[in-house]
């Protein structure tokens, strides 16, 4: 399934956030691999100050996995489904980790690129 996910930095948290992303050990340890690396490289900073990307997780419970991961740096504003649950084939169950083949996260992400400008982008400028 795919999620939208809308969170602020912590405060202070924007540093070891960029280091982890340069040194690709955000989400170390998690059984989402590089997806967290894939996910900041996507992520767009919106005028309001959140940061908005698609999320592919296969948990029961939306980013049951991810969460802690992402609490270290972000306080997460909102999670909701990036489309209808029913037009998707691994949570109705006609074809299981669909998502893993499917581009509904790239054509998500083509819409993203009119919100706002590419976070990390401005992560690395803020860091400066």
């Amino acid at each position: 399934m795919r999620y939208f996910v809308k969170a602020r930095v912590k405060d202070g948290h924007e540093k070891a956030l960029l280091q982890a992303i340069d040194d690709k050990t955000l989400g170390k340890g998690s059984v989402a691999g590089g997806e967290y690396l894939r996910d900041m490289d996507h992520a767009r900073l919106r005028e309001d100050g959140t940061v908005c990307w698609v999320e592919v997780c296969y948990c029961p419970t939306p980013l049951e996995e991810e969460i802690p991961y992402w609490e270290a740096y972000f306080d997460l504003v909102k999670i909701t489904n990036a489309h209808n649950p029913a037009n998707c084939k691994d949570r109705n169950g006609t074809e299981y980790w669909a998502c893993s083949d499917c581009d509904c996260t790239e054509r998500l992400e083509e819409v993203m690129q009119t919100w706002g400008v590419r976070f990390v982008d401005m992560l690395r400028e803020a860091s400066k």
